[in-house]
């Protein structure tokens, strides 16, 4: 290993003296200080070679150590050292879990506190012989937890080289006695299930073919003791024909693990002739093939079939349907009857479920009709059947259980009678009684109703004047409607043009001269200046106000500058006054409407808004006026609170003039307009005016000519 360092260091000089530039040539021998400097030098590289294997065998050691430690902790059982007086030097993180401490108070602890008092001499011989001995030791024992019952475990230890401490391995035992104390309850019920069974049990050695073990009713069936049953082949107790029919049977199961036999004789010891159903399976059990054979005796279920055939052949020839069906519900015989009075032939109805086939309506369930049949054994009622074009018929059905001498139900035999006939007579005679006395009724009724038709002619002519007088007066007060609004609008184009034209020209030019007065008084400055000033404040809050009062009834702007500023200066106003924020978003196309129709949008938001500070507690409200469909649609929407829209409108209309007024502004100009509101969403108004000419346009040029 040194030879091998040395090597490697010198060929590492080597190359890095490649690095240097070397001498062209020697021309004599190296001086010996250049030699112990060469040597020193590959020394100082050898020790350096050795350092970094050092360091990698070191981190070899730690990942070592490191896989060791959690292979240590983590293994799937628990570790403990035990120095000889039974002290816990040791343990891994199972161990502590077995005994429910952690590993801190576990270490220094003896570790016979952790066995049961009665168990604690037999765990200090079991070490003591641990620490004698240098073979492995073992020993079961149960561990202590804390607040838990014991643990049983399996105990595995060892001593050290130095006899100084030993390596104890604990397993715990709790799930393997579990499963043992399964199997030997399923042992036990299966044991119970075959003696007690009802139907014969045999098991095979699949090797042999000879029966291994029988249940004691199969020893009752074949009079056969157990001992001389087991080790026979089937067809030596008359199960089958012979030899060569068990072998075919062996092959069968081999090959589909499974054989059922619907019908096979079978003799007893005493030479009485039974009818068997077999069913024989082959699987694995402990690893072993195992054949089992389930016997069931239907002698006495053939000889009550052979009977019902009889009796039913019998009654073929009767009118009635006879039917007699298995416990399951399908069809075994189907008599000539049956067949006249369904439509369906023996061959198609048998196999079939016979309330399946018939489409039977049942007056009470199903599931009760057929505890009633199994509790009497007999039943009778009448049933709704289908025949076979589709025809309902009513029949009445008498039901027979028939049993075995076991008291088991076999089949039920059902005699049914076609009453269709006799129930339309009786339904006939019922109506027509029913009818009988109904005839006099009516025609006391006749006599009435001629009274109130003659009242009800009357009735509805006046009706009819009432609803025509109703709908001219309708008519009369939609236009006198129309009219007040026309004439509300131009007396308040009227009010504001008098109000800003004369009231505030002549109060500004009071203004002025008050101005001009104030410049002249020279003689007592301070008297005429502060009544002066006075004045001059009044006069520029009566100004405000007859400005104020000009924008209510008409804002100058909507008429100087148009829709969009005059809706952004009334609602900067509203929300300075009412505390509500607002946003209007508007396209410039609506400025194409004329001046009809863009007051109409005006007036319309004007309300709108009002109303939503007069009810609906709003904290913003937003007017969109945007292109829809060749005409300009303003949507009014707020967060308030919801109102029922058609209970407003039609409840109380005088009290709703605002409402009424806004619809009536907009039909004017062949407008449409429409509420919605709803809990959670607020109330949105949406009024939508065409920008061609208005549907009922006499009415807006009316307007617009008294605008002029």
């Amino acid at each position: 290993m040194m030879h091998e360092l040395y090597r490697r260091a010198v060929a590492t000089l080597k190359q890095r003296r490649k690095t240097q530039k070397a001498k062209a040539e020697l021309a004599q021998p190296v001086a010996d200080p250049q030699r112990l400097v060469h040597e020193l030098e590959v020394h100082q590289v050898e020790l350096e070679m050795q350092n970094a294997e050092l360091q990698e065998a070191r981190n070899r050691s730690e990942a070592l150590l490191e896989r060791y430690t959690d292979l240590y902790d983590f293994a799937p059982v628990g570790y403990f050292t035990l120095a000889a007086d039974c002290t816990i030097r040791q343990v891994n993180l199972t161990g502590a879990q077995l005994v429910g401490l952690e590993r801190t108070r576990l270490v220094g602890q003896l570790f016979g506190v952790l066995v049961p008092p009665d168990l604690r001499p037999a765990f200090h011989a079991f070490l003591r012989l641990v620490f004698e001995s240098p073979a492995k030791q073992s020993s079961d024992l149960v561990l202590l937890r804390p607040g838990q019952p014991p643990r049983p475990v399996t105990l595995e230890a060892k001593r050290s080289p130095n006899a100084e401490e030993c390596r104890l391995l604990v397993t715990d035992l709790t799930e393997r006695q579990q499963g043992e104390a399964r199997v030997r309850t399923s042992e036990v019920r299966y044991r119970r299930l075959f003696e007690t069974a009802h139907d014969g049990v045999l098991l095979l050695d699949p090797v042999t073919r000879k029966i291994t073990d029988a249940n004691p009713f199969m020893t009752q069936l074949l009079g056969y003791p157990q001992e001389q049953l087991v080790g026979k082949e089937l067809f030596e107790i008359g199960l089958l024909k012979d030899e060569g029919a068990s072998q075919a049977m062996f092959r069968k199961l081999k090959q589909s693990h499974e054989v059922r036999y619907e019908d096979l004789p079978l003799e007893s010891r005493e030479g009485q002739r039974r009818e068997v159903e077999v069913v024989a399976n082959l699987y694995r059990e402990n690893g072993h093939d195992v054949i089992q054979c389930n016997i069931r005796d239907i002698t006495e279920r053939r000889v009550a079939e052979r009977e019902i055939a009889e009796q039913t052949r019998m009654l073929d020839l009767t009118q009635d349907a006879i039917i007699v069906r298995d416990v399951k519900g399908r069809i075994r015989y189907w008599n000539h009857g049956a067949e006249e009075l369904y439509g369906w032939s023996r061959k198609e109805a048998l196999g079939k479920i016979s309330h399946h086939l018939l489409h039977t309506k049942f007056p009470t369930p199903l599931r009760q009709l057929t505890e009633e049949l199994h509790r009497t054994s007999r039943w009778m009622g009448e049933l709704t059947h289908k025949k076979r074009d589709g025809r309902r018929v009513t029949v009445l059905v008498r039901k027979t259980m028939v049993r075995d001498r076991h008291g088991q139900p076999t089949s039920v035999l059902e005699t049914i009678t076609d009453i269709t006939e006799r129930k339309r007579a009786e339904e006939a005679e019922h109506r027509m009684a029913v009818l009988s006395a109904s005839n006099e009724k009516l025609e006391q009724e006749i006599v009435r109703r001629q009274a109130v038709e003659e009242a009800l002619t009357k009735s509805e002519q006046h009706k009819s004047h009432l609803l025509a007088q109703a709908r001219l007066m309708q008519e009369q007060l939609r236009q006198l409607s129309r009219q007040v609004l026309r004439a509300q609008e131009e007396e308040r184009k009227r009010i504001s043009r008098e109000l800003h034209d004369v009231i505030a020209q002549t109060l500004t030019g009071i203004n002025v001269r008050l101005a001009t007065l104030k410049q002249e008084a020279a003689h007592d400055p301070r008297g005429l200046d502060r009544s002066i000033t006075s004045t001059q404040r009044l006069v520029k809050r009566s100004v405000d106000v007859v400005h104020e009062f000009a924008r209510e009834l008409r804002p100058a702007v909507l008429d100087d500058l148009g829709l969009i500023p005059a809706l952004h200066s009334f609602m900067k106003d509203y929300a300075a006054r009412t505390g509500i924020h607002t946003r209007l978003t508007a396209f410039a196309g609506v400025a194409e409407l004329d001046d009809t129709r863009r007051t109409v949008l005006y007036r319309v938001a004007q309300e709108a808004l009002t109303n939503v500070a007069k009810h609906a507690h709003a904290s913003q409200v937003t007017v969109n006026i945007r292109p829809h469909a060749g005409a300009a649609r303003m949507e009014i929407k707020d967060n308030g609170r919801s109102f029922d829209v058609e209970r407003v409108l039609r409840a109380q209309k005088g009290r709703r003039l605002g409402l009424l007024g806004m619809r009536e502004r907009l039909e004017m100009v062949g407008g449409e307009f429409t509420i919605a509101s709803a809990p959670g969403a607020g109330t949105t108004v949406m009024a939508q005016i065409p920008f061609g000419k208005s549907e009922r346009g006499g009415g807006a040029d009316a307007l617009r000519r008294n605008q002029a």
